[in-house]
């Protein structure tokens, strides 16, 4: 399936890219799924997306969980937390 990959603030800065197109093999069906898919590129794509690293995800544009069913065409993206006062 293809979808679109956005990646904002530190993610972005460690990855060196903001979004790209990708082909996410069959049975890769989550948007946790997808992130372990990612993390295991390995190097930055690791530090970046690991399971051990706290990020919030959103599947078309809306904040979403980690068990979110994917679907072709749709637009993931992944941001770390933010905190503020």
């Amino acid at each position: 399936m293809n979808i679109k990959l956005r990646y904002f603030a530190s993610v972005r800065e460690t990855l060196d890219i903001s979004h790209e197109m990708a082909t996410i093999p069959d049975g890769v069906t989550t948007v946790a799924a997808i992130r372990a898919h990612l993390a295991a590129r390995g190097g930055k794509w690791a530090e970046a997306l690991g399971a051990d690293r706290p990020l919030r995800m959103a599947y078309n544009q809306v904040m979403c969980e980690p068990n979110q069913v994917v679907e072709a065409g749709a637009e993931v993206a992944f941001f770390p937390p933010v905190t503020g006062g």
